[in-house]
C-alpha cells in the first residue's frame, strides 16, 4: 500500500481547515441575514427617532401685553402684541423684553430710551428675573422721576404681567447692579409687578 507523502497530507489538512472555517463563516452570515435584516427592513424610521428641538425660527408666536406711555404721559397703557414663542420662561421673557424695548408701534410712545437692547436674561430660583441691559440705553436716561418710573415699570410689568413664573424683576446694566437709572427708582433689589402704573380700563 502506497502512503501519501507528508507534504500532500499537510496540504489536505490545511484545505480541510480552510473549508471548515469558510463553512462556519457562511453559516454565521446566513443566521445574521435571517434574524437581523428583516427587522431592519420592517422598522418604522420614526420610532425612537430623537425629538427635534423647538426651532425659534419656526414662526410660532404668542400674544403678550406690552406697555407704552399713555396719551397724557402719566402712566402706562397695556397693548396686546404678537411676540415670538420662547420654550422656557427665561427665553419667553427675553422675547417679550426684546419686543418691549423696540421702537413703539405707530400711534404709541415708548417709555424706553432709544438704543436700549437686552444683553441677557436669567431666572433665579425664587422667581426673580434678572434683565441685563446695554450701558448705552437706560443708563443714559435723562428724564425726571416720572419718565424713569415709566421706563422701569414698562420693563417690570411686561414680564410679570405675562409670565406667572416671574415674581419680580431686577434691572442690571452691563452685567452690574445699579442704584437707579436717573436717581429716583431704587434698582438695588428686584421689583414686583406695579399695577398702579397701568392705565385702568384698558
Amino acid at each position: 500500500m502506497t502512503e501519501t507523502p507528508a507534504p500532500e497530507k499537510k496540504a489536505e489538512a490545511r484545505g480541510l481547515r480552510v473549508a471548515i472555517v469558510a463553512g462556519v463563516g457562511l453559516l454565521l452570515v446566513g443566521l445574521w441575514l435571517v434574524t437581523l435584516v428583516p427587522g431592519w427592513l420592517s422598522r418604522d424610521p420614526n420610532v425612537n427617532a430623537p425629538e427635534k428641538p423647538a426651532d425659534a425660527s419656526s414662526g410660532r408666536r404668542i400674544q403678550a401685553t406690552l406697555f407704552y406711555v399713555s396719551e397724557d404721559g402719566s402712566d402706562l397703557m397695556p397693548v396686546a402684541r404678537d411676540v415670538p414663542y420662547g420654550a422656557t420662561p427665561a427665553e419667553q421673557a427675553r422675547e417679550i423684553l426684546t419686543a418691549q424695548v423696540r421702537p413703539a408701534p405707530e400711534g404709541h410712545a415708548s417709555a424706553i430710551p432709544g438704543g436700549t437692547t437686552i444683553r441677557s436674561v436669567f431666572l433665579g430660583s425664587k422667581g426673580e428675573l434678572y434683565v441685563d441691559l446695554n450701558p448705552d440705553g437706560l443708563l443714559g436716561h435723562v428724564g425726571g422721576s416720572l419718565d424713569e418710573a415709566l421706563a422701569v415699570f414698562a420693563i417690570v410689568n411686561a414680564v410679570t404681567v405675562n409670565l406667572p413664573d416671574v415674581k419680580a424683576v431686577q434691572i442690571l446694566v452691563d452685567g452690574k447692579e445699579v442704584d437707579s437709572l436717573a436717581g429716583h427708582i431704587d434698582l438695588r433689589e428686584p421689583l414686583g409687578r406695579a399695577d398702579g402704573w397701568i392705565r385702568k380700563g384698558q
